[in-house]
């Protein structure tokens, strides 16, 4: 364990239980996950990359005081130091701030953390289909994937096999976007596209990067072409 190197207080503890319950589906996907942070003013925003859906995930948080830092961190001890606040005594109180908590100290983080969507120029896209209709599209797809694995020959039931088609699914673009609806199953999987009445949704773009938003988090990722591992370092708060 690395020792902590600052405390961090949240404004909110509903939003630092989200916070919590987005870097555990991170770890889920990997066990060894990092994240990048970023502090400006009183606002926490928190990239992770699951490594299934090839996308950059944001979910962002208040603080109580005014922080500036930018560092890469281990998702579990981060997600050890937001469950002790979670566990603390007496239990607070719903839509106050939480005491407190250690940050952890700096790791040395996997080359996406260097690439980072950008601050601001972006521009909201039309043509992105309604929540209903996006999480039913992932529904359709997760469906259509096992279909068409289980009428696999047994000879060609192989990873790679199996990775083309879902290469081929996932790839597809949601309404007349160009967001591809790994993207839509990445933001489902973290618990941003939630099933809420009037949730808001919007594919926002800027330069050659995508964002698929909701008040829950964000997914970021480069157009077609334009894979993460080739970008230039630039920094953004999600």
């Amino acid at each position: 364990m690395t020792a902590p190197v600052m405390p961090l207080e949240f404004a909110d503890a509903r939003e630092t239980a989200d916070l919590a319950a987005f870097l555990a589906r991170l770890l889920h996907y990997d066990r060894a996950a990092a994240v990048r942070m970023q502090a400006g003013g009183g606002a926490l925003a928190v990239f992770g990359r699951p490594p299934s859906f090839e996308v950059l995930a944001i979910r962002t948080a208040r603080l109580t005081e005014r922080h500036d830092f930018d560092l890469t961190v281990s998702a579990g001890e981060l997600l050890e130091s937001l469950e002790s606040l979670e566990s603390q005594e007496p239990p607070v109180a719903e839509g106050t701030g939480t005491g407190p908590g250690a940050l952890p100290g700096a790791v040395t983080g996997p080359p996406w953390t260097g690439v980072l969507p950008p601050r601001g120029g972006w521009r909201e896209l039309p043509g992105l289909p309604d929540p209903v209709a996006l999480r039913e599209a992932v529904t359709t797809a997760v469906a259509e994937f096992r279909a068409r694995d289980e009428a696999l020959p047994e000879a060609r039931r192989t990873r790679a096999e199996r990775e083309l088609i879902g290469r081929e699914i996932w790839s597809r673009t949601v309404g007349s976007t160009p967001l591809p609806l790994r993207a839509v199953h990445a933001a489902q999987s973290l618990g941003f596209l939630r099933p809420v009445p009037d949730l808001p949704v919007a594919l926002l773009a800027a330069g050659s990067w995508l964002r698929l938003r909701t008040p829950f988090g964000s997914i970021a990722l480069r157009g077609r072409g334009d894979g993460l591992g080739t970008l230039a370092v630039s920094v953004g708060t999600g």
